[in-house]
């Protein structure tokens, strides 16, 4: 239990440290921006308390926009996509989220992209809808949510089979 709260709180740090030093200074082309840092919403434990799931989901959002002046923008995304966590598992792991034993790192490569793309394009789509907030510009939203999620989806991806390598 220790390991796992420890792994988690070193993930939360180290997602945020990642997020607000280097990866919120990327600003290329002007659409393509990476967030991985909701690999900690991403990867949270299935089995634990969904109060403390969300309340932690709305922290690492609202430190994210304390660091980037962003008026709460991260924490609302943050928290949606916290919320319909439960239904995106069902969806893609089935039966293996039935019986509460998903192990991110053991699970095939196909659900896991599919889990991954659906949960980050929903967070980037309400984020910069929150951004621009004017729907006369749903294509620029659109734009930066399809260019942003590739680029994110792809850090991500990376990310965990880097770190389910080294765990093996």
């Amino acid at each position: 239990m220790n390991s796992i709260i420890s792994s988690n709180v070193i993930r939360f740090i180290l997602l945020v440290l990642a997020q607000v030093l280097v990866l919120s200074h990327i600003n290329f082309l002007g659409y393509i921006n990476p967030y991985p840092y909701i690999l900690f919403i991403l990867l949270f434990p299935v089995k634990n308390n969904r109060m403390l799931f969300l309340l932690l989901s709305f922290l690492i959002g609202i430190t994210i926009d304390m660091f980037l002046d962003s008026g709460g923008m991260h924490a609302a995304a943050c928290v949606t996509i916290a919320f319909i966590r439960p239904a995106v598992l069902k969806f893609c792991f089935g039966a293996v989220y039935e019986h509460q034993t998903i192990k991110f790192n053991q699970v095939e490569f196909g659900p896991r992209l599919t889990y991954i793309s659906i949960l980050t394009v929903i967070h980037h789509f309400l984020l910069f809808l929150l951004e621009t907030f004017n729907f006369s510009k749903i294509i620029l939203v659109l734009q930066k949510t399809l260019f942003s999620s590739i680029f994110t989806i792809i850090l991500c991806v990376l990310v965990t089979i880097i770190f389910s390598r080294k765990s093996k």
